[in-house]
């Protein structure tokens, strides 16, 4: 009895793949740490400013004392320091400027210019046909601009790409009133809200829209497995 070819099947979605797909995309909007970063010492700031009593200085320096223990502990377990140092120059920025201004609604400033910034440059590159969720995403995967030669691809990443635009512009259009009120607890924890949860709920709806169509990418590539010869 002669044993029959098996000809190659596709493969089904692994845990593998999964892990990977899932640092990629982590990699690509920021990661844990850089979340824990820059949301830990404003979480010591607005605590720290309620439990003074709206005391402005020692809520200051405690919200820089939380991010130098930060930057100890990562250099301490050896971790790389390249979002930890982005979020430390915004700290003192925003502890400089609080501090020169004496008004503790300008500790949230900074963050503010900054979501606006994020959200403008998403909205551009998708105007563009250049979604900087791609881009990132090919420079991740090693594959440089070659997503832009797949319609589908380009549109999903397009898609994708407009929940940070609603985040980041959502944030702004939320926050900017409050500081323009000057109301500090309310915008420091609205803030705190609109930080770590929304920015994991965005990333989890990132990766339910990116999911399936880099699934069916993977599938396609196991399907072309060459005939060995006989």
């Amino acid at each position: 009895m002669r044993d029959e070819a098996v000809e190659p099947q596709p493969e089904h979605e692994t845990t593998a793949d999964v892990r990977a797909e899932s640092l990629l995309l982590e990699r690509a909007i920021g990661g844990w740490r850089g979340i824990i970063d820059s949301g830990l010492p404003t979480m010591v700031f607005i605590t720290a400013y309620i439990i003074t009593g709206q005391e402005l200085r020692p809520s200051v320096i405690a919200a820089i004392a939380a991010g130098a223990l930060i930057v100890a502990w990562r250099l301490i377990r050896r971790q790389p320091l390249q979002q930890v140092g982005a979020g430390m120059i915004g700290l003192a920025v925003s502890a400089i400027f609080t501090w020169k201004t004496g008004r503790a609604e300008n500790f949230f400033l900074p963050r503010l210019h900054t979501n606006l910034a994020y959200g403008t440059a998403f909205l551009i590159s998708i105007l563009a046909s250049w979604p900087l969720l791609g881009i990132a995403m090919g420079y991740l995967a090693s594959e440089g601009t070659a997503w832009r030669r797949e319609p589908a691809l380009r549109r999903t990443y397009a898609a994708a790409s407009w929940i940070w635009v609603l985040l980041f512009f959502g944030r702004v259009i939320v926050q900017t009133p409050l500081y323009l009120a000057g109301w500090v607890t309310a915008l420091g924890i609205v803030k705190i809200v609109m930080g770590w949860p929304l920015f994991l709920a965005a990333a989890y709806f990132t990766y339910r829209v990116l999911s399936p169509i880099l699934e069916a990418r993977r599938a396609a590539k196991a399907s072309e497995v060459p005939e060995q010869p006989l």
